[in-house]
């Protein structure tokens, strides 16, 4: 007697609040954030849509335990390493986590209930500047350079109508034939000499904007 389709089909994984988040990780990641729903993220996790509500509250809860997700996925600053290089190493972690989860752009900062990874990554940046010698105030202006400039960056690399390559050239040159070069000629010899080289690549400036950065805040370490 061969088995009914019912105790042949594979069991379904326990939910649970780490799966639901990651349902929802894996939904806005491939849809973005505004098309989620509870209904959508039941078919995500294959459940019925109240029986996410056994692990997260609303959405809003839902939305803290995706964003604490990622910054889970962010390496803490190194120990033994100097400042400088542990906070380059925790620019590009962010980076790498933004361009992974690209909605999450923009969210980072916006939660008043913040989960336990995102608050061990805050404590551990504090934690690295103020053991570098930092004040108390340059700890917060440093936290809120670096943070604006991080985010800024990935925002704007996100709304960049092109990627590199093949693409960004033909963007360019679509882009002059839109405008006389005789009446912009700045910009377009900046299209025409930086853009269209082979080996443009908007991503690059984030390391050049990144390490003035930082060494303004060591020049500013030192006058304290």
């Amino acid at each position: 007697m061969s088995p009914s389709p019912a105790a042949s089909a594979a069991p379904r994984a326990r939910l649970s609040r780490d799966r639901v988040v990651r349902g929802a990780v894996a939904f806005a990641d491939a849809n973005g954030i505004e098309p989620l729903t509870m209904r959508q993220l039941a078919e995500e996790v294959d459940a019925k849509p109240m029986s996410l509500y056994n692990h997260v509250a609303n959405k809003e809860d839902l939305i803290d335990g995706m964003i604490d997700l990622v910054f889970s996925e962010i390496e803490l600053p190194s120990a033994g390493v100097g400042w400088k290089d542990a906070m380059r190493q925790r620019a590009v972690a962010v980076r790498s986590a933004l361009t992974r989860h690209r909605w999450a752009v923009g969210l980072m900062e916006s939660r008043s209930a913040p989960g336990p990874a995102t608050l061990r990554h805050h404590d551990a940046v504090i934690g690295c500047l103020r053991s570098a010698g930092f004040t108390m105030a340059l700890t917060a202006h440093a936290y809120a350079a670096l943070d604006s400039y991080i985010y800024g960056f990935a925002l704007q690399e996100r709304g960049l109508p092109f990627d590199k390559g093949v693409e960004t050239s033909l963007l360019a040159h679509a882009f002059l034939a839109h405008f006389p070069a005789a009446d912009f000629p700045h910009l377009a010899a900046f299209t025409v000499e930086h853009v269209l080289q082979p080996d443009y690549d908007f991503g690059a400036e984030y390391a050049f904007g990144l390490e003035l950065m930082l060494d303004g805040l060591e020049r500013a370490a030192r006058a304290t």
